[in-house]
């Protein structure tokens, strides 16, 4: 498996599409983030054409195993963000 992409390799990469420097690109990448950060916080979603759609769900509390000792314990109710991926990714990894 490939090491993943990161940051810098992101921002240089886009920065080469985007036919403009690495700090226009970084800017650009940061306010995206922003962006999807604020609105997926506050129970929305985005869609990512060709990427995905990014959301929050909300999770109900529930009894959960401890699985260290085996003891079941409380566990209160919170949030976490998932992603669905687009048919149109899927079928170009899968060739």
């Amino acid at each position: 498996m490939a090491k993943p992409m990161t940051k810098t390799q992101l921002v240089a990469a886009l920065a080469e599409k985007m036919g403009t420097d690495k700090k226009s690109a970084g800017g650009a990448l940061d306010a995206i983030v922003g962006i999807i950060t604020d609105e997926v916080s506050d129970g929305g979603a985005v869609t990512l054409p060709g990427v995905g759609k990014i959301y929050c769900r909300e999770r109900p509390a529930r009894m959960v195993r401890n699985p260290a000792t085996g003891e079941q314990i409380h566990k209160d109710a919170d949030k976490v963000v998932k992603m669905t991926i687009a048919k149109a990714l899927k079928d170009s990894v899968n060739g």
